[in-house]
Parts: C-alpha cells; structure tokens; sequence
C-alpha cells in the first residue's frame, strides 16, 4: 500500500516549497515511484518542482463543459463516459521518478465540488501503483475534511515563524482532531526561521496549541533568488542550509 504524505498550512508561509523539497529528497532517497498531487485550485507545485503542466483536471472538466454547451463534446466512436476518461487521463504528468496530478481550477463563480470529486476518482484509480502520494493541500484541510483525498499516513503542518502562523495550523490540527481523521503521524514543520532559531514567543505558541514541533527549517537566500529568477526552487543545490534541514528532518520521520 502507499504511504501518504499530505503537507498542510495556511497560504504564504512557503509550504509548497517545502512539499516540492520532501519530493525531491525522496526521490533521491530512492523512494520512488511517487504520486504527486496539487490539491490547490491556485497550483504552482509544477513550478517549484520544474515540471511543465499542459492541463488540469478543473481545466478538462471546463472543456469538457463547454464543448457540451457547443453539442460537439463526444467523438462518434465513444461514449460520454470514455471520452471524460480519456481526456481525464491526459491530465497525469508522467516523470521519471514521479508522475503528476494537478487539480486545477474551474473558470467563473461557484464552488469546486464537482472537480474535487473528479480529483478523487482519480487519486483512487492510480494511488495503488505507487510506494508514496505527496498531496500539497490547498491553504486549510477541505480535501481531507470532505473526503476527497485518502486517508494520510503522515501530516506536515508547515508555517512561518509568527505567532498567526503557529495558530493557523493549531486550527487546522484541531480539525483533524474533530474529525477523528486519525493520520499515523502529524508533526510541525516551522519555516524560514532567522538562522533557524525560533523565538520564545513563538515556542510558546506551539506548547499553547499542542503541536508536535519535527523542527525548524532556516530563511534561506537561495529559495528567494530562484523564485526571483524564476527558476525551480526544488533544485537549489543539496548543500543549501533549508534542505539540509529538511533532510535532517526526514530521517526523524524514517519514511
């Protein structure tokens, strides 16, 4: 069976970034095959990671939408169902450590529950030909909350070095707790802390929410120029201060 990890936190603290680097240390950990999955509507995964994504699964759906609007969705040698399949099925990125899925969004106003459906589908068709699924969630838990995504195995809860960061992730391991989702392990993750060191306050802040501190990952330059430069910040050179930590927290988890 796969091992599921799902990295969780509310927007702007740098959790993709970190889910991009868990893949990258895991596949160079030799723990491939993996699933990737971008549970976010907003989706950049692919640009931490370096991959080029030629569409999405909220994109094939409005496709789909709209060719039906125009009467001409279905070849005439398949069925509505087999042509949703065949198109869905081109939205999986393959890699060669690792293959892709990424959610997308819908265009205009309404909620997303009709492309969050089609994303569990298709986790659940392809999640058994994997050793692990890394799922970058979107800023809060609704994939889980609403059942979207498998059960997870490992939750990392990522936030920056503030105090509304710590909190914003106490509320969403209190909804975990709520919901009785029960994963194996849920441990905090806190990034970009000055020279790796956080503050009292700060330390304060996650005994007062009752978070399971993994470690703590340092501000590093060399995240900041490569997205600056627009280059995949995934790849930054293994000796750099962020994934050597990461690495050092990895090995706590024995992945």
């Amino acid at each position: 069976m796969t091992h599921t990890i799902a990295v969780a936190g509310k927007g702007g603290v740098g959790k993709t970034t970190v889910c991009g680097m868990l893949i990258d240390a895991l596949i160079k950990d030799g723990k491939g095959p993996l699933l990737v999955v971008d549970a976010d509507a907003n989706s950049n995964l692919n640009e931490v990671l370096g991959v080029e994504v030629e569409t999405t699964l909220g994109a094939v759906r409005e496709e789909i939408a709209q060719a039906e609007l125009r009467g001409d969705v279905i070849p005439k040698n398949m069925t509505k169902a087999d042509y949703a399949e065949y198109r869905f099925n081109s939205a999986l990125v393959e890699e060669d450590d690792f293959d892709m899925l990424v959610m997308g969004r819908t265009q205009g106003k309404g909620c997303y529950c009709y492309v969050n459906g089609i994303l569990k589908t298709q986790v659940d068709k392809y999640v058994g030909n994997y050793r692990y699924t890394v799922i970058d969630n979107e800023a809060g838990m609704e994939h889980i909350a609403r059942g979207t995504l498998p059960h997870v195995d490992t939750l990392l809860l990522v936030s920056d070095c503030s105090r509304r960061g710590i909190q914003a992730v106490g509320r969403i391991a209190e909804m975990v707790r709520e919901l009785n989702l029960k994963p194996t392990t849920m441990r905090l993750i806190v990034n970009r802390a000055p020279n790796g060191v956080l503050s009292e306050g700060v330390k304060e802040e996650i005994a007062a929410q009752k978070l399971d501190l993994l470690g703590v990952l340092p501000q590093d330059e060399a995240v900041y120029e490569a997205d600056c430069d627009g280059r995949p910040s995934s790849k930054i050179p293994d000796s750099s201060p962020m994934k050597q930590a990461l690495h050092a927290l990895l090995k706590q988890l024995s992945l």
